[in-house]
């Protein structure tokens, strides 16, 4: 099928033009990183206007992009939730309006669902696998056995990893997004004896908590006689990062042996970072492991890993209707589509 997906799920709007589930003629995101910068972190009230003011330039130029006219479309996927309901509504509305008017289905889809089937985009991954989804919204883990099969094997209790990272990064005086900037401050390697806790990790399960490691890094900072150089900042950054790497690769790793899964997935925003990446790489050898990454672009919110799924289902009939409203929160391994 010839697809139009849309994803509006916090403060990137996005639009693609995927072919079959697979081919991507056009991958189109408008970030709003520059409007929520001075707040520090996300403020609803303004992605939702954003969204409004950008989506329908931005599916045009999808469109213009991949060559395709609207009438060539067969079918439209949009992102249903979970996110911030008023921004998810921008998209699920103009999803609506657009198929209505071209007369073809269309269906709202799980934002993390997205993000697991992604790597599928680039490479083909054999099921079942381990799904490793880490973001500024969500730490979860999942066996995945096929698509619309997901098993929740593990979660955060408290802090998504992303939501930490911008924390923390805040705490020190640095720009948001604070992720990048902390992955970059702790490239030296150069962490000067500091050891932060490492939450839950000796629990005999596959959950995470990142507020303690969050908790920790403040209690530091408020010890220090002024006010910390860059040297200190980048040996905190590199601390902290090793604290949360170490967590959600050792317990990945659990999840992993506990089910007997040789093939593991990392996705979401937080997929990007490098000392992740690294650690995973170091453990895929160790453990006789097979770790997909999708690319970056990949791992951000997008809306073209909403078409592998989208793709799936419409071709065996599934559709939402008109009724459809969408859902702030919706756990992924209770969807269910028709």
């Amino acid at each position: 099928m010839l697809l139009l997906a849309i994803e509006s799920s916090c403060d990137e709007t996005a639009a693609a033009v995927v072919r079959d589930g697979r081919q991507v003629l056009s991958n189109i995101i408008s970030s709003q990183v520059d409007l929520h910068a001075v707040y520090g972190g996300v403020v609803p009230e303004l992605a939702s206007r954003r969204h409004l003011e950008v989506i329908n330039p931005l599916v045009a130029e999808a469109l213009s992009t991949a060559g395709v006219k609207a009438e060539e479309l067969e079918g439209i996927v949009v992102t249903r939730g979970p996110g911030l309901v008023g921004a998810l509504l921008v998209g699920v509305s103009f999803a609506k309006a657009y198929a209505y008017a071209l007369g073809i289905p269309f269906l709202g889809v799980h934002h993390i669902e997205g993000h697991i089937l992604a790597v599928q985009l680039e490479q083909e991954v054999q099921y079942p696998f381990l799904a490793v989804a880490v973001s500024g919204g969500h730490t979860h883990l999942y066996r995945v056995d096929a698509i619309g099969k997901y098993k929740l094997l593990g979660r955060t209790v408290d802090d998504a990893a992303g939501e930490a990272f911008d924390k923390v990064a805040k705490m020190m005086g640095l720009a948001y997004p604070g992720g990048p900037i902390i992955d970059k401050l702790a490239a030296s390697g150069d962490d000067g004896g500091i050891v932060f806790p490492r939450p839950m990790l000796k629990k005999q399960n596959c959950d995470f908590s990142f507020s303690g490691v969050k908790t920790a890094v403040l209690n530091y900072l408020q010890k220090l006689d002024s006010k910390p150089d860059e040297k200190q900042i980048r040996q905190i950054a590199t601390a902290f990062q090793t604290a949360v790497v170490d967590v959600i690769t050792q317990k990945a790793l659990r999840a992993a042996e506990m089910e007997g899964l040789q093939r593991v997935v990392v996705v979401g925003g937080v997929a990007c970072n490098s000392g992740l990446r690294k650690k995973f790489a170091e453990l895929s050898l160790v453990n006789n492991l097979s770790v997909y990454f999708p690319s970056p672009l990949l791992c951000a919110d997008n809306s073209a890993m909403l078409a592998v799924a989208g793709d799936h289902y419409l071709s065996q009939g599934f559709t939402s209707q008109l009724e459809l409203n969408a859902v702030s929160n919706w756990p992924l391994d209770q969807i269910h589509y028709g």
